[in-house]
């Protein structure tokens, strides 16, 4: 069951524009978005209130929503890559939140219930997430106030590490942004990043070409962030490294099906030929990340076809044919499973609308991007 199509159909064969025989990557200009599809931002806008993103909207049935930290993270870094959006959608609110979340140690509070009251701080994905954005607002934003904010911020939250890889991947994502920017917190920035990158597994299993013995939640992160740490690093080895995971992680995801099957819930190993439990709106928008950035440095047509495929996922290409995002609404459905339905919170919303983002950047435009760098071997 292929579902719905996407109208993004690629070649996929290598263009010869990305590792030459001497070693050296070409790193592109980030293209301008393309303008086949408006993001819809009114489901987002009635999540956001001055506090920041609430994780649904309020049924008046249940508990009343609170706030997750990573909602705030991904909604921060979404619009930080809009020229326009509604007065509903403020990043202001989303940093502001971001700078309450985030511990003078470095720890993060994941999570303010409705009332105001923090969730204990850790160091989980909510600090990675958070690092992430943040290190994305201070080299992309055109405010020089956000930025001074962002940085303040930041730097309390590189005081921290962890010891999860895929929370550590994502830190090494906003370390990576900041490690050439000539700011304050460059210096910390690359600390940071060095030891993220150090507990990101490399080396193949004995069973399969991934480097754990099964794949779980966020995979593609761990190949985005070396990608993406081995360019601002200039270690073309890293940047190999996670494009050959970022491969392998496709071809195990499709196996000829030419639609996303992403790893479910309960995981996938060597033997196992399907994905097994629900699958996350969240997981798709970590490929499409993945796969844009590895179009960005090597302009090889298949990485585009990836972040298509993570768009038609949501579309209804995928194993159930069924779409998990409503282009007039705007609003994404939780997870993907046999049983159509289901609730609609503000990460998937923002998993969708990210990957939307995505496919507008690797829009026929970006194959003609020019190029920014050259890293040598």
């Amino acid at each position: 069951m292929t579902g719905a199509r996407g109208g993004c159909d690629v070649d996929a064969t290598n263009t010869g524009q990305g590792p030459s025989s001497a070693g050296q990557l070409i790193v592109r200009s980030a293209a301008p978005a393309t303008p086949t599809r408006r993001l819809e931002f009114a489901h987002l806008a009635r999540l956001t209130d001055r506090h920041g993103v609430r994780e649904r909207i309020d049924d008046g049935l249940s508990e009343r929503p609170g706030y997750r930290t990573t909602d705030a993270a991904r909604a921060l870094a979404l619009v930080l890559r809009e020229d326009r959006y509604p007065a509903g959608v403020t990043a202001t609110a989303y940093l502001s939140f971001l700078e309450h979340a985030v511990r003078h140690d470095g720890s993060t509070h994941p999570r303010m219930s409705a009332v105001g009251q923090w969730q204990a701080p850790d160091r989980s994905e909510a600090w990675g997430r958070s690092v992430a954005a943040l290190g994305a607002t201070v080299a992309s934003s055109v405010s020089r106030h956000t930025r001074d904010r962002a940085t303040d911020t930041f730097l309390r939250a590189a005081k921290s590490r962890s010891l999860d890889v895929r929370t550590a991947a994502l830190a090494a994502l906003g370390a990576a942004s900041l490690v050439t920017s000539r700011t304050d917190a460059s210096g910390a920035a690359h600390s940071l990043l060095s030891d993220c990158l150090e507990i990101i597994p490399r080396k193949a299993t004995a069973r399969w070409s991934w480097p754990e013995a099964r794949l779980g939640h966020n995979n593609a992160v761990l190949c985005d962030a070396l990608i993406l740490g081995g360019v601002a690093l200039g270690r073309p080895l890293l940047v190999r490294q996670g494009l050959a995971m970022l491969g392998m992680l496709l071809e195990t995801e499709t196996r000829g099906k030419g639609y996303l099957s992403v790893t479910g819930s309960r995981g996938r190993s060597a033997s196992d030929t399907g994905s097994r439990g629900v699958q996350l709106p969240s997981d798709v928008a970590a490929i499409a990340d993945a796969c844009a950035h590895a179009f960005t440095v090597t302009g090889e047509l298949h990485w585009r076809r990836g972040v298509c495929m993570a768009w038609n996922w949501f579309l209804g290409s995928n194993d159930y044919g069924t779409p998990v995002y409503d282009t007039r609404t705007g609003i994404a459905t939780d997870s993907l499973q046999p049983l159509a339905g289901g609730t609609s919170g503000a990460e998937a919303t923002l998993a969708a609308l990210s990957t939307l983002q995505r496919r507008r950047q690797v829009g026929p435009e970006a194959a003609r991007a020019g190029v920014a760098s050259l890293l040598g071997a």
